[in-house]
């Protein structure tokens, strides 16, 4: 009976013991299951809260003539207007100088060596036929001393250099209405500025208190007409700078060319 009484109490023991540590791997599995459910439901905020932040950086940036609409907005219609529109003549005026000088340009070795089988072959006006079929002042200047041949050498010197100074002034011509608009677009910038910052005083006299946020949106849009003056500026400078020194080379090659013609017209002379 003892032993029976022993056996039954061991196996009952060991059947409790088994299951005090089924349920306690139960509760485990449970607490898993809940932390897991707890990991699986923050998730989705976790994501959403990552999501949203990367939304903004996400957005893809604004073209640059977006951005330069709405600076032109920001700065003021009136001054900007006046800005754009000094931008615009000085490009009119550059491109069109452009485009002259381009044609105005021509090869003076060739023309020179033309004129000077002409004389050979033809005489003078087969020489003046050349210039007049032959486009730029170079040619125009040469047809000018051919004209005059007849009165002398220091005639035809005379008249290459007067005629010169003709055509060099219309090489230059539009250059000055080119520096006006250079000085006058960040002139215009820096009254836009000026009346930009008074407004800004006023919205501080008027609110009573000096405020940063005030101050400085006032300043920030009163510049803006400045940095675009000088924006301006600076284009239509390197286009000035390039008119000047296209218009240097060709009366380079005229003044030289000049002085090579009256060389062939001494020697034609002397044959005759």
């Amino acid at each position: 009976m003892k032993k029976l009484f022993a056996f039954l109490a061991v196996i009952g023991m060991l059947s409790i013991g088994s299951n005090t540590v089924f349920a306690q791997e139960n509760e485990n599995v449970a607490e898993e299951a809940t932390q897991t459910e707890q990991v699986v439901e923050e998730t989705p905020a976790v994501e959403t809260t990552a999501a949203a932040v990367e939304e903004p950086a996400a957005e893809a940036p604004k073209g640059i003539h977006k951005q330069i609409k709405a600076k032109f907005i920001e700065g003021g219609a009136i001054f900007m207007s006046f800005v754009l529109m000094a931008l615009i003549f000085g490009l009119a005026l550059c491109i069109e100088r452009i485009i002259y000088l381009n044609l105005a340009s021509t090869n003076t070795k060739k023309l020179l060596q033309n004129i000077e089988n002409a004389l050979n072959d033809g005489g003078v006006e087969a020489a003046k036929e050349v210039c007049r079929n032959t486009r730029g002042p170079i040619a125009s200047i040469f047809y000018q001393g051919l004209d005059r041949f007849d009165e002398g050498i220091e005639v035809v010197e005379k008249s290459v250099i007067s005629y010169g100074s003709v055509q060099m002034g219309l090489l230059e011509k539009g250059l000055t209405w080119i520096s006006l608009f250079i000085a006058l677009a960040p002139m215009l910038g820096f009254m836009g500025t000026v009346i930009g910052m008074i407004d800004a005083f006023d919205s501080i006299q008027a609110m009573g208190t000096i405020s940063a946020t005030a101050v400085a949106g006032g300043i920030k849009l009163a510049l803006i007409t400045t940095v675009s003056g000088l924006i301006v500026a600076i284009i239509l400078q390197v286009f000035y700078n390039y008119i000047v020194s296209k218009i240097d080379g060709i009366v380079n090659n005229m003044e030289d060319a000049s002085i090579s013609l009256l060389d062939i017209l001494v020697k034609f002379n002397m044959k005759k």
